[in-house]
Parts: structure tokens; sequence; C-alpha cells
């Protein structure tokens, strides 16, 4: 069953080590069948160099395994609430990658300092309200999702011109139209983080792109007028 798909979400998980943005077995990606509703993720606490193709393990749109020997990733149930509510994302990636834990962790935003972020992100990346006491005790993961998706909408953000937050006391979710480009978003995001990071001890003064910058580098890659790469 979806064994394109397995393929596809095995070598996105594998790319997460080979990018330097997971230790150990701490990040998961997932991608989505649109025809179906049904979602391959990674296997839970499989270390990566153990995998294979066929451990990766196929979800229905309610989270429910229908497909695979091995349990699935703890953060299943956060993919699932993100494909609900984010139309148009086909890939969800988590990772615990250490600059953007690090903003998650101090309730710091990711602001647009530079044109490294205006190329991925149209704007700032925001970090969710931490999970109370009951959400973490009742429905966690789901939670997870909810805060997110509630942060986004609460502020009025498009996940798609933003794909990325920061759970705040967690880490970095990131998503895309593609396994490939959600893994790349996240590592696009763990590298602005370090670049703001060091950037903001640096200077002390309003270090924000100016909305025009912020327009031309986001515009140019994204949208019907796009011009950079090559076109076909």
């Amino acid at each position: 069953m979806l064994e394109n798909l397995k393929e596809e979400v095995y070598e996105a998980n594998l790319m997460l080590p080979r990018l330097g943005i997971v230790a150990f077995t701490w990040g998961n990606v997932s991608g989505l069948d649109c025809e179906t509703g049904r979602f391959v993720i990674k296997p839970s606490g499989v270390p990566y160099e153990n995998m294979h193709p066929e451990d990766m393990v196929v979800v229905d749109p309610n989270g429910n395994v229908v497909e695979g020997e091995l349990n699935p990733s703890s953060d299943t149930l956060t993919h699932m609430v993100l494909y609900r509510a984010f139309p148009g994302i086909r890939s969800v990636v988590h990772t615990h990658s250490s600059w953007a834990v690090s903003f998650a962790q101090a309730g710091v935003e990711i602001e647009p300092m530079g044109t490294t972020h205006a190329d991925t992100f149209y704007g700032t990346v925001p970090v969710t309200p931490a999970l109370t006491k009951e959400e973490i005790e009742t429905a966690y993961e789901e939670n997870t999702g909810r805060v997110i998706v509630r942060t986004f909408r609460e502020r009025g953000i498009d996940p798609m011109a933003v794909p990325g937050v920061l759970v705040k006391q967690h880490g970095p979710f990131t998503w895309g139209t593609t396994t490939q480009k959600a893994v790349e978003n996240a590592k696009v995001l763990d590298l602005v983080a370090e670049m703001n990071y060091h950037a903001m001890m640096l200077a002390h003064e309003d270090l924000h792109v100016p909305q025009h910058l912020l327009d031309k580098h986001y515009l140019r890659k994204h949208g019907t007028n796009a011009y950079y790469g090559q076109h076909h």
C-alpha cells in the first residue's frame, strides 16, 4: 500500500540526519496521499540507520494505523491535525534542531532580518503559546497541532506563505507541498534562527528587513510571477 510514498517518506527522513537537523531519533517526516487522505510517517523511536522503506507506517485521516508492523511516530496526531487544517500541504516535518529549539524554548519568534529568511518565509515565523496542563494531560500530540492551527488563524498567517512554526517549550514544525520541500523548510528555519541569534548579539537596533525587500525576495521565488531558478 502506497509503496511509492513509503519510499519517498523514507528518503525524506534520511535527509534529516544528513542535514544535521536531528540527533538520535529526534525527528520525523510524513507524506500525504491526496486521493485517500492517508499519510505515511516514520515509525516511532527507530534509528534512521536501521530503517527501511517497508518500515514506514500508513495512517488513515483519523490517525489510525492501517498498515505497518511498527508503531507510528508519537507526533502522528500533530501531523493529522495539520493536514486537516492546512489544505495544500503534502508533507509535515518535526525536528529538535538546536537553533530553532533555542528560539522555541525562549519564546522568541524568528523575524525576517534578511533575504535568506525572505526567500522562504513571507513574514515572521511565530511561536505558539505554551500548552496548558490540561492540554498536555488530555490529548498532548493532538493539542500540539491545535495550538499551531489556532496561532495561525488568530494571527491571520497564511501557512503556505509561512511554512513553519515554533511550539513554545518544544520545537519546530515545518511543512510543504512535497516531502523534499518540507525538509528544506526545516533546514532553512534552523539556519535563519542561527543567523538571527548572531545578528541579535552583534547589533542593538531594529533588524527587520523593509517590506519591499521581503516582497522582492519572497515573490521572486513564489507565485505566478516568480523568476528564480530554471523554468521548463
